[in-house]
């Protein structure tokens, strides 16, 4: 049997590790504020967060290309402030995989916090908890289930981008060439082996993360004790 090439491989798994912690930086304060504001514009709030789930790839991929270049705004004022680019670098690829993978993160975390009610807080502000110990002592371990789904959803999903990470990054191997990519080109050539142990390489550890997630939770409280 072929054995894959590996360098892909492990380029997938740091993408997605990088952008699951960052977004669960990320998420979890604006989940936690759609799931509790009163704001009249928090449905376009959710509109713009859960966009990438029914934007085509390619055409999310295109407009993040445009503002990661360094004639644009944010593009350039990075590479001012770094003297690197952010289009074909893997940091590129973080952040476009970061908005590519924004709902897969928010949207369990703001229902599991949703879920969590009021009753707990305020029982912890009748203790005299802070706010800060109030979100890390009660919130998050009643949303445990939300929080790991989220976690596994934005890894997951970010291991599965082809059409963002080809848009930004290209396919520049050590650098950008993340494994999506890696089963195309092998495609592309007839080197029809080397496709079927990478697709297979991945296929086993998505059904392998996707069985963790629903096993360990069970073990989870569910939010709002239901």
């Amino acid at each position: 049997m072929t054995l894959p090439d590996l360098a892909p491989f492990w380029l997938t798994l740091r993408l997605g590790l990088v952008v699951m912690v960052s977004l669960l930086a990320l998420a979890m304060p604006l989940a936690w504020w759609l799931a509790h504001t009163k704001c009249r514009l928090k449905p376009l709030f959710e509109a713009i967060t859960a966009l990438p789930l029914v934007l085509p790839p390619t055409v999310l991929g295109f407009y993040l290309l445009i503002a990661f270049s360094p004639r644009a705004p944010f593009g350039g004022a990075f590479m001012r402030l770094t003297g690197e680019t952010l289009t074909f670098s893997f940091t590129g690829l973080v952040l476009a995989s970061m908005v590519y993978s924004l709902p897969f993160a928010v949207q369990p975390l703001q229902a599991a916090f949703e879920a969590l009610g009021r009753a707990p807080l305020e029982a912890a502000a009748c203790l005299r908890a802070r706010p800060f110990d109030r979100f890390f002592t009660v919130a998050l371990p009643l949303s445990a289930r939300g929080l790991l789904t989220a976690m596994v959803l934005s890894f997951a999903h970010t291991l599965g981008e082809f059409g963002v990470v080809l848009m930004v990054g290209g396919n520049i191997p050590g650098k950008t060439k993340v494994i999506s990519i890696a089963i195309y080109e092998q495609v592309e050539t007839i080197k029809l082996a080397e496709a079927h142990a990478s697709s297979a390489l991945m296929l086993a550890m998505s059904f392998a993360l996707l069985l963790a997630v629903y096993s360990v939770n069970r073990r989870f409280p569910q939010a709002g004790g239901a």
